[in-house]
């Protein structure tokens, strides 16, 4: 097994715990003895152990002599639990393979320590696949806040749903399906009151993972119907943002159902991914609509758009668009997109990329 391959495993490995380990990154790890795989592991949930710990107890005492491989340098610090360099030292282990060195400062210095033990370590095996991995933890450690991702599905004529507001179903089956995974990969999903209001969504996986995100409504007003899938905690938690002092009584029906209710004034995309970001949150999808993703992006709150667009046409000068204004008079402060991504999904295509 090549490094590179080896390198693949502990993303394969890390990616199994897709949405569930922020504030934590999602890190995998294989114990590689004579050419042979005997221990690996991943970092299940933050408090709990890191996948060093858990590839080298499957190892036992196969480690000796071994190289391991983990796609985030070993931790060198005291958090929750203790530094996994230490680990691979006591381990006698020979070398170490590093994906890409951790931004966090808290727990960076692991590589060193591990050199000054004698320890022979190798750091950049497929850097670019391991940092596109946890870019929502580089993105919250670089600049202390959650990582964005607008999602909207649109036709081809960008238009997110009919004049009378029907927009079910935009886009076809896979489309929708890579949808409830995107979700699955993140920590909490953003829409406004109107969605709630005429969509009446659920916000869920819908059965793809045990792992539901904290569905997240913005509604100033609280004007938001009694009755909604949302309401329903026992499939997935819920928090609403509003305004202080509105709708006292609304508000505390909501709380008697199980939803939480934080006012914030304004709530504002930058206050509510403030919010979010204080209670662990890494990834934030945002599947709202225009006027929502407008004040998100002008906030500086979106970092990543994924478009999903149908070979239909709809028509309509009054059918909504997927941003609404953002206050741009020329076509030379069009936002841009890097590293674009296309693909095609099932009927669909999908186009992929980040906000300079």
């Amino acid at each position: 097994m090549s490094d590179a391959e080896a390198m693949q495993r502990c993303l394969t490995l890390a990616r199994q715990a897709a949405g569930q380990t922020a504030p934590n990154p999602m890190v995998g790890a294989v114990v590689i003895q004579n050419g042979r795989c005997v221990g690996e592991g991943f970092h299940p949930g933050a408090g709990q152990p890191h996948a060093e710990v858990f590839a080298l107890r499957a190892a036992g005492d196969r480690a000796r002599g071994a190289t391991v491989y983990v796609n985030l340098e070993p931790c060198n610090h005291h958090g929750r639990t203790p530094p996994c360099t230490d680990a691979l030292i006591n381990a006698e282990v020979a070398r170490v393979v590093v994906g890409m060195a951790d931004p966090n400062p808290e727990a960076s210095g692991g590589i060193e320590r591990l050199r000054q033990a004698g320890i022979d370590v190798t750091v950049g095996i497929e850097s670019a696949a391991c940092q596109q991995l946890n870019e929502a933890f580089i993105h919250r450690v670089t600049y202390g806040r959650a990582f964005g991702i607008l999602k909207y599905a649109m036709t081809l004529d960008g238009k997110i749903a009919a004049t009378g507001g029907h927009s079910t179903w935009v886009t076809g089956r896979q489309a929708r399906s890579q949808v409830h995974r995107l979700r699955a990969a993140c920590d909490a999903v953003v829409v406004g009151g109107n969605t709630v209001r005429h969509d009446n969504p659920n916000l869920t996986t819908h059965g793809l993972t045990a792992h539901q995100p904290r569905r997240v409504v913005i509604s100033p007003s609280l004007n938001l119907p009694e009755n909604a899938n949302l309401w329903a905690v026992s499939v997935a938690p819920t928090l609403v943002f509003t305004q202080g002092g509105i709708q006292q009584e609304r508000q505390q029906r909501l709380r008697a159902q199980g939803v939480d209710v934080v006012a914030l004034d304004p709530p504002s995309p930058a206050a509510v991914m403030d919010h979010l970001t204080q209670e662990g949150c890494l990834s934030v999808l945002w599947e709202c609509g225009g006027t929502l993703a407008a004040q998100a992006i002008a906030d500086g709150m979106i970092q990543k758009v994924l478009a999903f667009i149908a070979p239909k046409l709809i028509g309509g000068p009054e059918a909504p668009g997927p941003v609404g204004e953002l206050g741009l008079r020329n076509m030379t402060n069009a936002l841009q997109l890097d590293n674009i991504q296309l693909q095609r999904v099932g009927e669909d295509y999908l186009i992929e990329g980040y906000l300079r």
